[in-house]
């Protein structure tokens, strides 16, 4: 469906003075024509040389919230964002340079055809994004990480069945155990983080790291991202802010909210704003955190 801002620039307003970066430690660099002409900025990601770097992706309303919660179960980031084509492109170009996609098992159950490439959100610019993937040396599609304690997923999801789309749950070991008697796809594949009743983020660092990767995309929801930014793992956070405002409904969910990310309990981070854009009426941040 035509969203708003359907096409606009992701145009830059201001960005902060950054020392030089060896290239060596830097993902991306200037995009292909197509992408360059709604990004109009080369795209870098430094890369860690200790673990993999993890950047997050939330959209968010004006009054901070990421997700509209049970009341509405089956709405996601387009409810949020109203639609943004701008969001979208913005959410298909961290894709494109991720070498995996954490979501939750929450997020997963809310978008049941959602893939969780870069092509699915922006499919007109698939060749575009498949060139840049091939000239970064990265895999044709980036992983998909599903983080569920209980593997309480639907193997019939369109995200889970995706022909190319590798795909790994990190879950519990009585996760695992309710997985094996369900049907999943061959490109499924379970690892077990655990005996307890939730996936530790050390032990999910871990296996991204296992798994070769560099950049690790962060989708969401609100609380494995509090969960990563109580554990000191989030490097960037890229926040777009729709022109809309939900309200005070006890069932939404605020990015400000996050648990686990309350400055009163000394575990809150300090960041940096490091780039502003718009496109339209939407704008654009990407913050910096302290290590």
């Amino acid at each position: 469906m035509a969203g708003r801002s359907e096409g606009l620039a992701l145009e830059p307003l201001w960005h902060a003075s950054q020392g030089a970066v060896d290239a060596v430690d830097v993902r991306g660099g200037p995009l292909p024509a197509e992408l360059a002409n709604r990004y109009r900025d080369d795209l870098d990601i430094p890369l860690r040389q200790d673990r993999p770097t993890i950047i997050a992706n939330f959209v968010s309303t004006l009054d901070g919230a990421v997700a509209l919660g049970p009341s509405e179960p089956s709405a996601g980031g387009g409810e949020i964002s109203g639609f943004s084509d701008a969001d979208r492109f913005m959410m298909a170009l961290l894709r494109c340079v991720a070498d995996v996609v954490i979501v939750g098992a929450g997020t997963v159950r809310t978008g049941r055809r959602h893939i969780w490439t870069a092509d699915h959100l922006q499919p007109a610019l698939s060749g575009a994004f498949a060139a840049w993937r091939s000239e970064l040396w990265l895999a044709p599609q980036p992983t998909t990480v599903i983080v569920s304690a209980s593997g309480n997923l639907d193997g019939t999801h369109s995200g889970l069945n995706a022909p190319g789309v590798p795909v790994v749950v990190v879950t519990t070991r009585a996760g695992a155990e309710r997985m094996a008697m369900g049907l999943f796809s061959s490109n499924v594949r379970v690892q077990v983080a655990g005996d307890g009743d939730r996936v530790p983020v050390g032990s999910l660092l871990e296996i991204v790291a296992g798994l070769g990767a560099r950049v690790a995309l962060c989708e969401g929801g609100p609380h494995l991202f509090g969960d990563l930014i109580r554990a000191r793992l989030v490097d960037d956070l890229f926040l777009t802010l729709a022109p809309q405002i939900v309200g005070r409904d006890a069932n939404v969910k605020r990015l400000a909210l996050v648990e686990g990310a309350s400055v009163s309990e000394g575990r809150g981070r300090w960041s940096s704003l490091i780039d502003v854009r718009h496109a339209g009426d939407d704008v654009f941040l990407r913050y910096r955190f302290a290590p």
